[in-house]
């Protein structure tokens, strides 16, 4: 089992989005980096939902990865915002895996509180300058979030 940390705009697409729908495919991503951390997720894996691009960013909950990669077929799409000219439907360009909604934390695990845990000190997540909105989590950093947030969603 693997696990990872996704970013989402709460005012484009949010936890509570997501709760609300069960399971959601998570379009949109335009990044060879985060496009290959997709196509390595497999059923099952753990998922930090965090909100980015809000006053106090952070970690809001968990999911779980419900399929392996497949295409996104925003990209095939003009109407689209994530349409991609130079993607073929033989040759697709960006992949996505289906999201299903586990939990919503009481609080946001602020990033300034990421920072200060030593768990995460040599984490993408912390580095400056990193915008990827997907990146990989340790166990150790899964397990550390979980209990301090008080979790039995192991």
């Amino acid at each position: 089992m693997a696990y990872w940390l996704m970013k989402t705009e709460p005012d484009a697409f949010s936890l509570q989005d997501l709760q609300q729908r069960g399971q959601e495919p998570w379009d949109g991503i335009r990044n060879y980096q985060a496009r290959n951390f997709l196509r390595s997720m497999q059923i099952g894996d753990g998922v930090f939902i965090y909100h980015s691009r809000v006053p106090v960013p952070g970690i809001v909950g968990t999911a779980e990865v419900a399929s392996t990669a497949h295409p996104d077929p925003t990209q095939f799409d003009p109407q689209s915002k994530y349409y991609d000219p130079a993607s073929r439907l033989d040759q697709p360009r960006w992949d996505l895996v289906d999201v299903a909604y586990r939990q919503t934390f009481a609080h946001n695990i602020a990033l300034d509180s990421l920072r200060a845990m030593p768990e995460f000190s040599d984490s993408l997540l912390v580095r400056k300058g990193n915008r990827l909105s997907i990146l990989p989590i340790t166990a150790g950093q899964w397990n550390h979030i979980l209990h301090w947030v008080g979790s039995t969603d192991a």
